[in-house]
Parts: C-alpha cells; sequence; structure tokens
C-alpha cells in the first residue's frame, strides 16, 4: 500500500526533497547538487538518493524553477503573436515605467517577441464587447501559411477588447490550429479575461513561449516518475499557492513561474498556525537571496502585480513575496563613497564564500558567521569543512583594513548590514501595507535564516521567532502541504449602488461552472472543492482597487461594501464613506481539497536540554565574545528550554540564540526563541 507522501524542492544550489511517512508518522529529508541543465536529473537524483520506491509513494508534489528560469534567461522556442491592426507594439511600449526612474541608462528588456515576429489582422471589438469588424479570415489564413512557412508552432493571440467579447480571438486561434495541426496557440482572452491590454498580451505571450519548454519538461519527469512506479497525478506548484496537474500545466504553465518561492511561504504558514500564530512573517534566508512573505489572520498577502523581469507583467494572482539580495553567500563590499554594502552581488555556489576554499576571495554573510564563530567549520554533517582563516583573511582585506576597523567589529558590522537591508524589506510587506511587524512572528528558515533571525526580530522589536524542525528543506514542505488550485475572473464594471446584486449572483454562478469543470477535469471530487468568492472595489474615480471576501445571499454585496472601507483604511490610512463605491472585477478560487501530511506533537516533554556538545567564544555585538554553549539538534528533547547565548547545529542550518533570549523546542521540532524588553505595538 503506498503511505509516502514526497515533496521536491529545486533550488539554484540545492534540491530538497521532503519524505513523509504516513504510517509511522515520521519525516526524512536530503539535498543534492541541482542540475540547471536540466532539473530533472536532481529531481530524480534525489529521489534515489532517498531510496525512495516510487511504488509505496501516494502523492509526489514539485515546485519547480523551470518556467521562471527560461524567463530569465529566455531560452524560448521561435514563437509568433498575432494582434489587432494598429496594436503589434504594445507589449513594447509597455505602460511607459521604469525600474529606476533617475537611471536615464538602465533600459527595460525587450519583450519575449521580437517585433518581426508579431503580425497584425484586422478586426476589431469595442469596449462593450461588441463586434465593430468581423475578423478577416483570408488575412488570417495567410498569416497561418506564413507562419507555417517559417516552422513556428507556438503562437500567441492577443486582441483588443477580447476580454469582452472573446468571439474574434477563438476563431483566429481555429484557423491557427486547422492550418497548423499541432500548433500550441494561447489566446489572450482565455488565459486573462481582464482588461489592460499591455497586462493581458504580456501575460498570453509569456504563457505562449512557456509552453513547450514546460510542456515538454513536465510530460518527462511524469513518464520517469510512471516508469519508477508511481501510479498518481505529479503535482506542480504554481505561484498562486496551490498545484495543477500537468494536464492544466499545459494550459496554463505561466502559473510556474515563481513555484519554488510560493513553496516557502505556505511553509511559513504552515509553521506560523502550528505554533498558534495567525499573523507572522516569513523569511526565507537562502544562499544568494532572502524571500520575504507575511501571513495576516491566518492567510498569505496575495498580489496580481508581479513579474519575473521588470515591465513584463504576469497577471495571475500570486502570493505576495518580496525578495533581495541578501544570503548567506552575499557580497560585503565598500562602495565609490567609502560606506559598507551587503549584496545583491552574490559569491554563489561557484567560487562561493571564501571559506569553501573553491577559488573565492571576497568576504560574504557566510564568512563574517564563520568569522565570528556563529557558524562552525563543519557544515551538512562534515559533507563540507569551512576554513575559517580565509574568512577572516578576506574581512581584514577587503573590509577591515579600508575602515580601520578590528576584524571582529568589521566581520559584526557586515552582519548587521544585512539584517538592516532584510529588516527594511520586512518593512515594506508590513508597515507599507499597514500592518505592525510589533504584533507578528518571524518565521526564520532557510540555510541561513536561523542565523540571522533573532537579530533581524530585534531591529524590528517582533517579540518571537520560530525556527522550523528542518529550516534548510522547508521549501520543500510547503510543497506537501498544498490544494489544487485555480484562480478565475471576470470585469464587471459599475457603481455598487446601482448593481442588482442578482446580476453579480449570475455571473459569480457562471465562474463558479468553469471552475467546477476545471476541478473535475483534474480528478477532484466535489465534496473536495472549495470556491471562495471575491470582488475588486475601488472608490469612484481611483485607478487602483481592493479585492475583498464576499459572501452569498442577501446583504452579501452591502457586507463587501463595509469590508471595502475597513480594508482601504488599514492599507491607505484613510476611508471614504460618502464617496461612491464603484465594482471592478469578480474573483473566484477554486481549490480542490487533497490529503495533508499529520503532523503529532510530542506527548513527552522534558524541559532539561541536557550538556552541550561543545563551547566555544561566539561575538555577539554589544557584548563582545563570549563563552557560548553548542548544542546539536538531533540530541535536544522536546520541551527543552534554555537561555541565550547559545548555538544549535543541525544537517541543514545552524540557529543562533543570542544574549538577552530564552528559547525552547516545542512538540512538532520547531524552536522557539523569545526576545525580551522590546515595546510592544499596544505600549506604542
Amino acid at each position: 500500500m503506498a503511505n509516502l507522501r514526497v515533496a521536491v524542492d529545486v533550488g539554484g544550489t540545492f534540491t530538497d526533497v521532503c519524505i513523509f511517512d504516513e504510517e509511522t508518522q515520521e519525516m526524512r529529508v536530503t539535498k543534492v547538487p541541482s542540475t540547471p541543465h536540466d532539473p530533472m536529473l536532481a529531481v530524480m537524483g534525489g529521489v534515489e538518493r532517498a531510496k525512495i520506491n516510487l511504488a509505496d509513494v501516494s502523492l509526489f508534489s514539485h515546485g519547480t524553477t523551470v518556467a521562471t528560469n527560461a524567463l530569465i534567461t529566455r531560452k524560448f522556442p521561435a514563437a509568433a503573436m498575432i494582434t489587432t491592426q494598429g496594436f503589434r507594439d504594445v507589449i513594447e511600449i509597455r505602460d511607459g515605467t521604469k525600474d529606476d526612474l533617475w537611471d536615464a541608462y538602465n533600459d527595460v528588456s525587450g519583450p519575449y517577441i521580437r517585433r518581426r515576429d508579431r503580425f497584425e489582422v484586422a478586426e476589431r471589438i469595442d469596449f462593450s464587447g461588441k463586434v465593430v469588424t468581423p475578423l478577416d479570415e483570408v488575412e488570417a489564413r495567410r498569416l497561418a501559411a506564413l507562419l507555417r512557412k517559417r516552422g513556428t508552432t507556438t503562437i500567441a493571440v492577443c486582441f483588443i477588447n477580447s476580454y469582452a467579447n472573446p468571439a474574434n480571438e477563438i476563431r483566429m486561434r481555429e484557423i491557427l490550429q486547422e492550418e497548423l495541426p499541432g500548433a500550441t496557440v494561447s489566446a489572450s482572452a482565455e488565459i486573462l479575461p481582464e482588461i489592460f491590454e499591455h497586462d493581458r498580451f504580456n501575460t498570453a505571450v509569456s504563457n505562449a513561449v512557456l509552453a513547450p519548454l514546460v510542456t515538454g519538461y513536465v510530460d518527462r519527469l511524469a513518464a520517469q516518475l510512471k516508469d519508477g512506479g508511481y501510479t498518481g497525478d505529479l503535482l506542480l506548484l504554481h505561484s498562486g499557492g496551490g498545484s495543477m496537474t500537468p494536464r492544466m500545466v499545459k494550459r496554463y504553465p505561466v502559473r510556474l513561474a515563481a513555484s519554488g518561492i510560493a513553496a516557502g511561504a505556505i511553509a511559513a504558514k504552515h509553521v506560523a498556525q502550528q505554533c498558534g500564530f495567525e499573523d507572522a512573517v516569513g523569511l526565507d534566508m537562502g544562499g544568494t537571496s532572502t524571500d520575504i512573505c507575511l501571513v495576516s489572520g491566518g492567510e498569505l498577502r496575495i498580489t496580481k502585480e508581479w513579474q519575473v523581469e521588470y515591465g513584463h507583467p504576469i497577471v495571475f494572482p500570486s502570493i505576495e513575496v518580496l525578495t533581495i539580495g541578501a544570503g548567506g553567500g552575499s557580497l560585503a563590499h565598500i562602495d565609490i563613497a567609502g560606506a559598507l554594502r551587503n549584496g545583491p552581488q552574490s559569491a554563489g555556489a561557484a567560487p562561493g564564500p571564501a571559506c569553501y576554499n573553491s577559488g573565492g576571495d571576497q568576504p560574504t554573510n557566510c564568512d563574517a558567521n564563520v568569522a565570528l564563530n556563529r557558524l562552525g567549520t563543519s557544515l551538512a554533517g562534515g559533507a563540507k569543512t569551512l576554513d575559517r582563516t580565509l574568512s577572516l583573511e578576506a574581512i581584514k582585506r577587503v573590509i577591515a583594513e579600508p575602515l580601520d576597523m578590528e576584524l571582529a567589529e568589521a566581520a559584526y558590522a557586515i552582519l548587521q548590514v544585512a539584517n538592516a537591508n532584510m529588516a527594511d524589506a520586512v518593512r515594506l510587506i508590513s508597515i507599507r501595507r499597514g500592518y505592525d511587524p510589533r504584533d507578528f512572528a518571524l518565521i526564520a528558515f532557510g540555510g541561513a535564516g536561523a542565523l540571522h533571525g533573532a537579530e533581524v526580530a530585534r531591529e524590528l522589536n517582533i517579540p518571537t521567532v520560530v525556527v522550523p524542525a528542518n529550516p534548510g528543506v522547508t521549501s520543500a514542505l510547503g510543497c506537501l502541504l498544498v490544494d489544487i488550485r485555480h484562480d478565475l475572473s471576470a470585469m464587471f464594471s459599475g457603481l455598487a449602488s446601482e448593481t442588482d446584486p442578482g446580476e453579480i449572483e449570475v455571473r459569480f454562478k457562471t465562474l463558479e461552472k468553469e471552475a467546477s469543470s476545471r476541478l473535475r477535469h483534474e480528478g477532484v471530487n466535489d465534496e473536495n472543492a472549495v470556491l471562495k468568492r471575491e470582488i475588486s472595489m475601488r472608490y469612484a474615480g481611483q485607478w487602483r482597487s481592493l479585492s475583498v471576501p464576499i459572501g452569498t445571499g442577501r446583504g452579501a454585496l452591502e457586507t463587501a461594501i463595509e469590508t471595502f472601507h475597513q480594508e482601504h483604511e488599514r492599507e491607505f490610512a484613510f476611508r471614504q464613506d460618502d464617496q461612491p463605491v464603484e465594482i471592478y472585477q469578480l474573483l473566484l478560487s477554486a481549490i480542490g481539497k487533497t490529503p495533508k501530511p499529520a503532523f503529532i506533537p510530542a506527548t513527552e516533554l522534558n524541559a532539561d536540554p541536557g550538556e552541550p556538545v561543545s563551547t566555544r567564544e561566539v561575538y555577539f555585538g554589544n557584548t563582545g565574545w563570549l563563552s557560548t554553549p553548542v548544542y546539536d539538534r538531533r540530541r535536544l528533547p522536546a520541551g527543552a528550554t534554555f537561555s541565550g547565548p547559545a548555538i544549535i547545529d543541525q544537517l541543514d542550518s545552524t540557529t543562533v540564540v543570542p544574549p538577552r533570549t530564552t528559547a525552547e523546542i516545542d512538540g512538532w521540532g520547531n524552536i522557539r526563541i523569545h526576545l525580551h524588553d522590546l515595546p510592544s505595538s499596544k505600549e506604542s
């Protein structure tokens, strides 16, 4: 009988594997080096290293970087775009903005499909959906013949106002499929039936160029798993925090962009709720970057304003994750003004930090932690040995001597700058959204998150830090916890006071019919299907809108309007009850519940941590060098409590428990660090 649940998360440096045994309730984890040229090799290598019999696997979930990497490297197949006459350059003109407004030399990268591969055809739909000009089918077939001659079989069809009436787009797609059998055609109104042509066009173009790459990868991996004995569906995590089967991936491959980032956020939410926190900030610090997410009221924040590359929006709901260049391998350097900086440049996996002794000679956050004895000289159970002397030499040459600082002060300054960068990012995703971080817990994970979590929390006056049981593979854990999810939308413009609630109900019923069809197509039973409605509104005359939940029945719209006023006040610090509210869009989330691991906490607790495995001198900023006990995480019993300073070593991470804190191991194996003498939001 199949009793294993397996999740694999592909990262830039390592591919993490998480295995949960339903019979014994035991969790196993393993890591293998990633294989960027073909991620599937690392996935199957991780399965082999973990000695997994695929015939024993009941669920296989996967977070992949295939789509994200393809958009970054732009290694696409030949693709074409067909659009309404006069709109060929929409995706190149964009919205006229720049990532850095003041840098005249920093241009936004070009569109994913070159101008010479973008074609026009006569057709026109007006704003209301009326067909002003029918599709010129003669010209459409001529374009199809031209693409056939070029050998182009990947096509995006993007017509103006097709969100209001997709008839012309659908007919264009039918002609292409008649003339080009086997072609992959992405019609913008089917991918994203929303207003704003640049957003819709670019999302459809991204979907088109990714389709052959993602579909090929998914098909090959699914075949490998099947050959190995796996009989279930391969589930692939998408950016919205749900998963899709290969059948839906072929229709919406663009949803796999930012797949792995979402996994960490889902795991952060799970750990927070496991520990009793409805409000938490996730801090996922890896080797190159730190990903920060926010959980409020037990729910992750969702955004529709995101992109892999600036200027190329992908307008599907995505978990809001802020990524900054602060990781274990981020380089410390002095800028032209003589100030100490940290990142975003990274030493990467090769040559890596100076202490790796692999050719790197620039100091990194990893080197600073090694120099201050926060991080030991043995990683991954002895698989990697670090050379502290090389760290000291690099910090002395690049930072300490130019700034006339003591070596320990220079190393600690490197960490302070990194911590300040991460704290600023947390402020952006919390305070800027109307949330006070002092009311939140900090979930610190990733290979380096537990090294920095407590000091980032102190910078923000966050009272509690939680380090998951296996922080280095927490993102893989997130892949075990996702449900199948689809997000649907429909434009709906009009003043709320003049809108018939029955009309909204009819439109939602149409969305729900499509949602139920998708879930059944993916094998989800009706009893496991959950449909969540939201309505997007704004004050009349506003550009931006806010989405709030809406229920069913009489009074649902009035309740949603009041919720909108409250959310507007929280996010923007004002509300205008006398201002007309305009409905902008209807949104529906279709969730297919999948079985989750039943994590059972330990019932026997022992407050005595036992004797430390060693003691070493560790540098802690204002207190200087302190004799610090070092504990082996595997030997600490559930319930163990102790006061800082302390170092907790485990195979995939090291946790720093600084002075003026206490720590405990809870029943699930999480390390909870409590910071003392902090002002609360209530006191302020």
